[in-house]
């Protein structure tokens, strides 16, 4: 059974929600890639990156010529020595990607955002210097 969002008129295969919460409660994902599939009017998982898998792993899946959503596990121990984790969404609209498809991937955010409850913060980013990994660790502490 697949999702719909109410604004962009998008359906979100279970595979998403499915794939987040592995991520966020069983710990087997460091982060998910999420596709918009125009002709399907579907967004589906693109890429699931293993636990073992960093920051760097997710920025380099990136393709730079096209939209993409992603979630990231950042796993971080605080000053008083306490082990935290806070779960990131990031939309990623370069640059060179068409302008229809920028659209389509503004309009249909904020329904995906609903179905990934339990994102703490939010990153959007054009080029690889506004999501770098700085930015990640600042926003966490």
């Amino acid at each position: 059974m697949a999702l719909k969002t109410a604004t962009s008129g998008m359906w979100m295969t279970d595979d998403c929600k499915r794939s987040f919460m592995e991520m966020k409660w069983k710990k087997v994902h460091r982060y998910v890639v999420y596709k918009l599939e125009e002709k399907s009017q579907k967004v589906t998982v693109d890429k699931v990156g293993a636990a073992g898998e960093s920051y760097d792993d997710l920025a380099a899946s990136l393709p730079q010529d096209d939209c993409r959503y992603a979630v990231f596990d950042f796993d971080y121990v605080t000053v008083d020595n306490c082990r935290m984790s806070k779960i990131f969404f990031i939309t990623w609209s370069p640059e060179a990607s068409r302008i229809r498809e920028k659209m389509m991937y503004a309009t249909s955010k904020s329904g995906l955002r609903r179905v990934l409850d339990g994102v703490h913060y939010e990153l959007q980013a054009t080029d690889p210097t506004e999501m770098g990994f700085d930015k990640i660790q600042d926003r966490a502490k």
